[in-house]
Order: structure tokens, then C-alpha cells, then sequence
């Protein structure tokens, strides 16, 4: 029986092959490429000499952990991430929340519909669109100057404004996204529940605060818990796309850091170490937010 049984699966792992293969080209083999964390790389000697260079130990972790950059850096991707954490579990929750609370079957999903389409967008599009709006000629700087009379702002070039934009703006395209899955966590509370409520006498408010709040918190907790090993990835398309030199200082964050000091300033070895320490924490951040989910949520992937 057993043999049977591996023999019919065998066609399901062949179907797999092609992706193993990929995961093999483009996953696994460049791991092999931390080395040059560890080494004194030069570019003109090629990738295939790297083996035969000095190693040059933690000499590039000790040069990052002491470089002053790297705490703006830290600073800043955390600031942006917990911020993008926080905003997409209230505004989804919040809006899934009032969108079951219409009655309208058409009109509840041409407005799913409507916040759910600049998910698919691209965030090189999305900063196109948002230079051109935020710009000093921009229709926001117009409505500003001309309703409020208030002098143009460089949104977009301002320490001030930047955080706040790429946050919002990140809410702003992916929260209809994660709105799905709350209303899909609502249709699983059972109606019976609403119909005793109502006999007891309850509002509209009490119904939502003691029955529908209760029944998605697993879902919402979950959510909050999984999210938490994203921590160190503030977005970098959506902030390479949106940022310049003027917001280094609240907008640069650890994968546009590595970008810079390992493609455009050649420093390819820093770039690895930063890169390594990233994953190492990310790493332990996935296993500590998985570990919690089945704790908490008894969600596993296995």
C-alpha cells in the first residue's frame, strides 16, 4: 500500500521539479555570495577570485555597528515600519467594521471594489502619480496657496512631511488589501448571536463592541503577531521610488542604505554585512512571530 501510494505521488513532486530548480538558481546558490562579508572584496578581480582574497573577519560588522549612520538608519526603518504596522491594522479593521455595517449589497461591493484597485498598482506608478500631485506646481500646493494662502511646500523634499507620506500613502494603497481578510473574518460570526443581542434589547453600538469586536480579535491578533517579522522591511520600492537626498535623514532606510553603499558606491563587502545582519534579524524575528501565532492563535503553517 505504501509503495502504491509513493507511486502515485511521484507525478505530484516531478510538477514541483521546475520550482526547485528555480529556488536552487536563484535562492540558494547566491547565498553563497556572504562571503564577501568576510572578506576584503575587490571588483576587478571578479566574483570567482573572491576565494583566493584576505579575509578581513568582522572588520565590516564592527565598521557598521560603530558608523554613526547606522543608528539614523536603524531609527528610521523601525519609525516607518511600526508606523506602517499600526496604521494597517486600525484603518482596515475600522473600515471593515463600517462597510459590514451597510445594507446595500451593491453599493458594499463597488466600494470594496474601488479600495481594493490601487493594490495592484505599482509603486512606480503610484510615485509618479505623487510627484506630480505633491510637486511646488502640484494641485496640493495650488488648493494651499490659493484656498488657505499658505506658501508651497516641498512635500516630498521635507523631513518633516516625508514619514507621514510614506505611511499614508502606504495605507492609502494597500488597506482595502488587508480589508478583505477582516471581512472575511466577520462572516464567520454567527448571526444567532446579533439575534439574541437584538431581543435582549441591545444597539447597534453594543452589537459591535460585545459580538463582532470579540469575534475578529483572534483575527486581528493574528494579523498584529504576523506582521511583527516584516519589522526591518519599511518598503523599499515605495521608498526608493519617493525619496531623494533631502530626507536622508528620516527617509533612508536599511535596504536603500545597502543599495547605495553596494551598487552605486561599489562598497560591495559593507553592503553584504549590512545585508547579512538584516537577514539574521529578520530570521529570528519570523521564528519569533510564528512561534507566538501558534502560542496565541494556534496558527502553524505545518
Amino acid at each position: 500500500m505504501a509503495k502504491l501510494l509513493q507511486k502515485e505521488s511521484t507525478h505530484f513532486h516531478l510538477m514541483l521539479l521546475p520550482a526547485l530548480v528555480l529556488v536552487m538558481i536563484f535562492q540558494i546558490y547566491p547565498m553563497t555570495g556572504i562571503v564577501l562579508a568576510f572578506k576584503d572584496f575587490v571588483p576587478t578581480k571578479g566574483i570567482g577570485g573572491v576565494w583566493h582574497m584576505p579575509w578581513a573577519g568582522f572588520k565590516y560588522f564592527r565598521f557598521v555597528l560603530d558608523n554613526p549612520e547606522s543608528k539614523t538608519i536603524l531609527r528610521n526603518t523601525l519609525l516607518i515600519s511600526f508606523g506602517k504596522i499600526i496604521t494597517m491594522i486600525i484603518f482596515p479593521v475600522v473600515f471593515a467594521l463600517m462597510l459590514n455595517e451597510i445594507r446595500l449589497r451593491w453599493f458594499k461591493r463597488t466600494v470594496q471594489t474601488v479600495v481594493y484597485l490601487p493594490h495592484f498598482l505599482s509603486w512606480v506608478v503610484v510615485a509618479g502619480i505623487l510627484k506630480d500631485v505633491l510637486s511646488l506646481e502640484g494641485p496640493v500646493n495650488w488648493v494651499l496657496h490659493h484656498w488657505f494662502g499658505l506658501e508651497p511646500q516641498m512635500f516630498l523634499g521635507s523631513n518633516d512631511w516625508f514619514r507621514s507620506i510614506i505611511i499614508s500613502t502606504n495605507v492609502w494603497k494597500e488597506f482595502g488589501f488587508s480589508t478583505i481578510i477582516y471581512l472575511a473574518a466577520l462572516t464567520n460570526i454567527n448571526p444567532s448571536l446579533y439575534e439574541a443581542a437584538e431581543i435582549d434589547g441591545a444597539g447597534r453600538f453594543q452589537k459591535l463592541m460585545h459580538i463582532t469586536l470579540p469575534g475578529i480579535a483572534m483575527t486581528i491578533a493574528l494579523l498584529a503577531t504576523l506582521s511583527l517579522n516584516g519589522v526591518l522591511n519599511a518598503g523599499f520600492d515605495q521608498i526608493f521610488n519617493l525619496y531623494n537626498v533631502l530626507v536622508y535623514d528620516t527617509g533612508d532606510i536599511i535596504d536603500t542604505y545597502v543599495y547605495r553603499s553596494g551598487l552605486m558606491s561599489a562598497q560591495y563587502s559593507m553592503a553584504t554585512a549590512i545585508g547579512l545582519l538584516n537577514s539574521v534579524v529578520s530570521f529570528i524575528l519570523v521564528v519569533f512571530t510564528y512561534f507566538m501565532a501558534y502560542r496565541f492563535a494556534n496558527y502553524r503553517i505545518f
